[in-house]
Order: C-alpha cells, then sequence, then structure tokens
C-alpha cells in the first residue's frame, strides 16, 4: 500500500515552447518524485482531451493552468490521505474522478501526470529503478532493450508540410547495442546533413522532432535521400540500417482521396503507392499509411505488406484499447505505436499494451512532437518489452534526455537489444 501526502502541479514548457503540466507526488512515506507529460502535434481524433486553457492572448489558447489547478485542486483533495494498493487502483481512481469517457473534465494532461508521478514515487519507496517498476506494473520479467528508430527526416505536421508524409526514420538493424545503434546513427545523420547542404543548399535545420527538413520534391526523393545518407556513411540499406515511415495519412486524406503531392489517390491507389515504397526501400515499418477512419482499407493493406514491414497504427489505434480490439477483429494491423498519454493513464495503456501483445502484434513505445527532459519513456520502453522506441532524432535535449537515459540502462541491466528486424 502507498498513501499519498501530496500532489503539486505547475505549468512548464515543452519542446516547443507550449505549455504542458509537471506533477509531483509526495507518499506518507516520504518518497517524492514528479513527472511532465509531452503533447503531440500529430493527433488522433480518439486521443484523451487534454485540457487547455483557451485564452486566446495568453499561449495563443494553449495554456495549462486550469489542468494544474485542477490537479493542485480537485485531484489532491480526492487523493491525499488515501492508501493505494496498486497503480491500477490510483488510476481507476482518477478515472473515477474526472468521470468523462476521455477526460475532458479534467484533462488527459492532469490525469497521466499524476499517474506517471504516482507510479515514479513507487518506485523511489520501494527502491527500485523505475524500469524495473514499470516491469512489476505490467506482470513482466525485464526482457529486452528497444531497437531504436530514429527521425532522420522530417515533413507534414513537424515540419511546415514541405512533404506531405511526416517522417522517414532510421533503423540501425545490426547494431548488437544501444551505443552502437546511437553511434550508426549518428554517421547516418551528418551524411544526411552534409547532402542536404550539396543538394538543397541548406544548413541542416531540423523539425519539431529533430529530423531534417529540407525540400523534397516528394515523398519518394524523401526516401532516396535517405538511402544515399546510408551509404554515404559506410552502411548497407536493409542489412545495417532499415528505414521507417510514418506516412500520417490521415493529414491530407480530404473526401475520400489522398492528397500526396500532385495526386488524388483512392485508398487501393494510396496502398498501390505504399507498396511500391516497399519494392525500391529498405522500409522495415509503416505507420499510419492509411486515415484513422478508412476502415475498410487497413485489412486490404496488412496482407500487401505482411511479413515485408509492421502495419504499424497510430493515429488509427490512439492507446484506445476499443480501437484496438476492432483492429484486431478486423485484421487492420500488426503493430501497436504505444503513447501513454493517448489515452491518459497507465493502467489503460498497459490494457492498450496487453490486447495488442495478445493478438501478436509487435510494440513501439513512442515520444511526442512536443516532449520535455523527462526521460521516463525510456524506463517504460525497457521495462514493458517494446520492440521498438521511437523517441526523435539525435539532436536535441529533450530526445537526447531519453536516449541518454537508455544507455545508462544498458549499463545497469546488461539486456540484450530486441532482435527485430535482424540483427547479423
Amino acid at each position: 500500500m502507498s498513501a499519498i501526502r501530496q500532489l503539486t502541479a505547475l505549468e512548464i514548457l515543452d519542446s516547443r515552447g507550449r505549455p504542458t503540466i509537471k506533477t509531483a507526488c509526495e507518499l506518507t512515506s516520504g518518497a517524492r518524485a514528479g513527472a511532465s507529460v509531452p503533447s503531440g502535434a500529430s493527433t488522433g481524433t480518439a486521443e484523451a482531451l487534454e485540457l487547455r486553457d483557451r485564452e486566446p492572448r495568453r499561449y495563443r489558447g494553449l495554456g495549462c493552468r486550469r489542468a494544474v489547478a485542477n490537479v493542485n485542486g480537485e485531484l489532491n483533495r480526492a487523493l491525499a490521505g488515501r492508501d493505494f494498493a496498486d497503480q491500477a487502483e490510483l488510476d481507476a481512481t482518477l478515472l473515477a474522478v474526472d468521470g468523462t469517457p476521455n477526460k475532458a473534465r479534467l484533462g488527459a494532461n492532469a490525469l497521466l501526470s499524476v499517474s506517471l508521478a504516482f507510479g515514479r514515487a513507487v518506485a523511489v519507496e520501494r527502491g527500485v529503478a523505475l524500469y524495473r517498476h514499470f516491469a512489476d506494473v505490467l506482470g513482466e520479467p525485464l526482457r529486452t532493450l528497444p531497437r531504436l528508430t530514429i527521425n532522420l527526416f522530417s515533413g507534414g505536421k513537424h515540419a511546415g508540410g514541405q512533404v506531405p508524409i511526416q517522417d522517414v526514420l532510421v533503423v540501425p538493424a545490426s547494431a548488437r547495442s544501444v551505443d552502437e545503434a546511437l553511434a550508426m546513427t549518428y554517421e547516418v545523420y551528418q551524411s544526411a546533413a552534409d547532402l542536404t547542404q550539396r543538394k538543397y543548399g541548406m544548413r541542416a535545420l531540423t523539425a519539431d522532432e529533430g529530423g531534417l527538413a529540407p525540400p523534397f520534391a516528394s515523398a519518394e526523393a524523401m526516401l532516396e535521400d535517405a538511402v544515399a545518407a546510408i551509404e554515404a556513411a559506410g552502411f548497407a540499406p536493409d542489412g545495417d540500417v532499415g528505414l521507417a515511415v510514418d506516412v500520417a495519412a490521415s493529414h491530407f486524406f480530404r473526401a475520400g482521396r489522398y492528397h500526396l503531392e500532385a495526386a488524388a489517390l483512392d485508398s487501393d491507389a494510396m496502398i498501390e503507392r505504399v507498396t511500391g515504397w516497399l519494392a525500391d526501400f529498405p522500409i522495415v515499418s509503416v505507420e499510419d499509411a492509411l486515415a484513422e477512419d478508412d476502415w475498410d482499407a487497413w485489412p486490404r493493406l496488412r496482407p500487401r505488406l505482411a511479413g515485408r514491414a509492421l502495419v504499424l497504427g497510430d493515429d488509427f489505434l490512439c492507446t484506445n484499447p476499443a480501437r484496438i480490439r476492432r483492429a484486431i477483429a478486423a485484421e487492420a494491423a500488426d503493430a501497436l505505436l504505444l503513447k501513454v498519454n493517448q489515452i491518459g493513464t497507465l493502467t489503460e495503456a498497459a490494457e492498450a499494451y496487453r490486447l495488442a501483445r495478445s493478438a501478436g502484434w509487435r510494440v513501439t513505445l513512442s515520444a511526442r512532437s512536443g516532449e520535455t527532459e523527462d526521460d521516463w519513456l525510456a524506463d517504460l520502453a525497457v521495462g514493458w518489452a517494446g520492440d521498438q522506441i521511437k523517441i526523435g532524432s539525435i539532436t536535441q535535449s529533450e530526445r537526447l534526455a531519453k536516449y541518454n537515459r537508455l544507455l545508462e540502462i544498458e549499463v545497469e541491466t546488461r539486456l540484450p537489444v530486441v532482435a527485430w528486424p535482424g540483427t547479423r
């Protein structure tokens, strides 16, 4: 049993200079810890609702003072002095106090900050590393470290839309450790920066998550440049370094058509376009290749990619158990992009995780475009044995904090990196 003495929250700024919330949880044992929550730019319609102040003259309406007040006020009054047997009981109480299906009353950002801060405080109270506590919350042993998928090039909502698809990421497939994966990625990233200067005449300006963002002529040009950067770094595409693509197709889907560059594609034509990329490029994962509500088309996409690349759902699934169950029944995907703030509590995220695993899916733990220097995501990805982790690029402190935490965990645990998509 762990009893909460006090919850205290404040408004802080994320990596885009927008407000978010940080909460500290003090237990009656004296253990104390805090956690800050991220925020997305590319968001699915089924995500739990962040509470924003909507005061147009302050942060253009994006302030989080109301969410902070809800933690310091109603949630503190409801939780302080109470014993909780575990994370699940704490999170169930949060949901009951809020009382809405999408956390609209108190805010998913407020609820998640408390859920995470409590989890971290209990780990302090137990005297165990956070990754081990997260593993215990899930009821699973520590097994592996996640394979890194690291932003190289960005477009879409992360980079002003100069190309419709959102991100091309490198996957250091032959790396046997996190340390080796980061060293390999550094070489590829620097080669890509050199290519950007030489080909586009621009320095290494970066998008929200640190990816390079030159004015690509097309999605195919983005992928071609990624392969060129891998080769320039001295690696073999596919054998040493593969690619993952975040299409974020919902953002260019209008009136039943995918508006990709000059084309207006129906669902089957979009599937053909994506399938063609797999024929031409060393792609091992495709995220949100179709729009989040194009439910009839997703089951046609999956068999076309099966055995070649993951069919990964982000906006499509929103870490939402109901959507995951529907996708499993429809055989519409085979991998979950898990973002805890899409659903609002650790316990609900764990349910999403278990559903995906029960269907034999892969799971990627993911950061958001608006991040903080908090590194809890690294511990969560290890504790929950994620197959991949998607943090962003290797250039910004809010990303590097998580990579550096993975390096620490690697030294502490000596766990192997998961074999996906294959090591040599």
